[in-house]
């Protein structure tokens, strides 16, 4: 049948953006059902450049795998060198690349991501899409949208809109809201909510390449044999997500085809929207808190800008049985540190779909329940990361901290059962979601105790004056994690097996953290190796208490028996620096 003038459709996606178009590509090569995208705008991609390049593992395997766009993924994009993170050395004046300490991980990952070119890969996924011409149709310039849902039965859903003047009704068995903030169907059914991230952004768009480790006074000889290329090796560091932090805030710099994207993040509480929304105060804002960028930015031509005094937001329901979805933005988002947003959709157009295959309305409800509660999990599980230790960014010692948790967690529980498709395979689901209900009070006790530590050491703890150089992995639970990666094609009972070992991992690395904490605020290397104040805590009561630490550390001190941690229990020795008081006389 002629989509063009079908009057009648399985799936009606309204917005042709990312999470519009991508699900639409997963429909067209995964089942048979027919697909009509439905858009606002006149012309995609638009003129203006689209922000949100950056993706992690799970998104690249989604785009490169699932949607076998591989091949435009490496000839068009650049492959990304993970992310990467910068902070200034007190007593330097931090305005060339070797002042900044630096931690990243070394090698690249078994599962490769990308800096997306949004432009560029939005048209092609249109090119792509219409090759399906006899299930696929996209209308553009779509005005007057009104949709009727069918609140029971399985009567289809009515569409309505014009383009050009026209008017034009489709039946659709499925209607998917992609049309990110607009957010019509949350906003129609009353499902907006709030939450606790009120976090701002400004970015813009450069000509040409921002080389960060040309921001330097140095010869080429001199950056080529500098020393701590022995910690960082020599793959360009450009290729990277790299983010300049400091408390409460972050700068993306990150490469494209012949411009580079640039974006300052931030919590509203630490710097007002007005001093940086526009390129020139955004720009003089950036050289100032971080000099080596007065080198460049100021010279260079922009392309194009934009902002969000305020992006994060919820929504009390994505997925429902009676046949309505919604997914990308027009959903939920909560906060682009660690470039999430690609991730949120890979995994809702992977539930979305499963759900729209289930062709008996029992089994459909099953589906969305659980799909429902999975999308809700995922997505609440992110927030304390964003909503109580962002403050944390301005430190390297507690970040490296709270990246390796963090990353750890996502590569084991998020990344791991989606490459194996077990987000839609329901012997897996239930087990997960009951598993992963136990990261819940361990996040939150660490990221509350990581926020703790932080606001000690601004008080009690002299900054190093020299650069480190840190890779994530040293912590061996992160290593161990990503082995992960290469454990594919299990089923749900040899998952649940891997998952309950990483399991195990984390629990071992959240007692870590807390202990490594405590030695260094009570001063007392030896808290790292007492078996008994690692074993007895309580991980989903962590919090950063000083005085109770000592107490704890009073009780267990005598007790016998060495903890035998099965990662390098030193790592972070370096940073055990000289007191401004004593913390045990504080405790005392």
């Amino acid at each position: 049948m002629t989509r063009s003038d079908s009057s009648n459709v399985d799936v009606c996606i309204l917005g042709g953006g990312l999470a519009g178009l991508t699900l639409a590509r997963h429909l067209l090569l995964h089942t048979d059902r027919t697909v009509r995208v439905v858009e606002k705008r006149a012309e995609l991609p638009p003129k203006r450049q689209k922000v949100g390049e950056s993706s992690v593992q799970l998104a690249g395997y989604y785009y490169g795998k699932v949607l076998d766009l591989e091949d435009h993924l490496y000839f068009e994009h650049l492959m990304k060198y993970n992310l990467r993170f910068y902070w200034k050395t007190a007593g330097r004046r931090n305005d060339a690349f070797e002042d900044y300490s630096a931690a990243y991980i070394r090698n690249y990952s078994n599962i490769p991501s990308y800096q997306l070119d949004r432009n560029v890969f939005e048209a092609e996924l249109i090119r792509r899409n219409a090759a399906f011409e006899d299930r696929y149709a996209l209308d553009l310039g779509a005005e007057g949208l009104q949709v009727d849902l069918c609140e029971e039965g399985e009567d289809p859903h009515r569409v309505r809109y014009s383009v050009d003047g026209e008017a034009r009704e489709l039946r659709a068995s499925w209607v998917v809201d992609a049309t990110g903030r607009r957010r019509f169907l949350a906003k129609k059914r009353e499902l907006t909510r709030d939450q606790p991230l009120d976090h701002g952004a400004f970015f813009w768009w450069v000509d040409g390449l921002v080389d960060i480790e040309k921001l330097t006074g140095q010869s080429n000889r001199e950056r080529r044999l500098r020393p701590d290329r022995r910690h960082t090796g020599h793959l360009p560091a450009w290729l990277a997500t790299n983010h300049f932090c400091d408390e409460g805030l972050w700068f993306w710099v990150i490469p494209l085809h012949g411009k580079t994207s640039l974006g300052l993040v931030f919590d509203n509480d630490v710097v007002h929207w007005r001093d940086v929304f526009n390129v020139e105060k955004a720009t003089e804002w950036i050289c100032e808190r971080f000099p080596l960028f007065a080198r460049d930015l100021p010279q260079r031509k922009v392309l194009d800008f934009g902002g969000y005094r305020s992006y994060a937001h919820d929504c009390g329901q994505t997925l429902s049985a009676q046949r309505w979805a919604v997914t990308g933005e027009a959903g939920r988002f909560n906060d682009p540190l660690y470039s999430p947003g690609s991730d949120l959709i890979s995994i809702h157009n992977t539930l979305i779909v499963d759900a729209i295959l289930a062709r008996d309305p029992d089994d459909r409800k099953q589906r969305c329940r659980t799909h429902e509660s999975l999308t809700k999990a995922v997505y609440q599980a992110y927030l304390p990361t964003y909503a109580t230790s962002y403050d944390a960014l301005g430190d390297v010692e507690t970040f490296y901290l709270k990246y390796v948790w963090e990353l750890a967690v996502y590569f084991a529980v998020y990344v791991f059962p989606f490459i194996n498709d077990l987000f839609t395979e329901r012997r897996f689901q239930i087990g997960y979601l009951r598993r992963f209900a136990k990261l819940g009070p361990w996040n939150r006790g660490v990221q509350g105790l990581l926020s703790g530590y932080f606001q000690w050491k601004k008080e009690h703890a002299e900054p190093s004056n020299d650069p480190a150089y840190l890779d994530f992995t040293e912590i061996e639970t992160l290593a161990r994690a990503a082995d992960t990666f290469f454990e594919v094609g299990l089923d749900a009972v040899e998952a649940r097996r891997v998952l309950d070992r990483q399991l195990e991992n984390l629990e071992e690395l959240a007692r870590f953290t807390a202990v490594h904490v405590a030695s260094v605020v009570l001063d007392d290397p030896d808290v790292l190796r007492s078996r008994a104040f690692a074993e007895s805590l309580d991980l989903e009561a962590l919090h950063f208490d000083p005085e109770s630490m000592a107490e704890h550390w009073r009780a267990t001190r005598d007790q016998p028996g060495e903890m035998e941690w099965s990662m390098c229990a030193k790592v972070l020795e370096r940073f055990r620096h000289t007191r401004k008081r004593s913390a045990i006389a504080m405790v005392s």
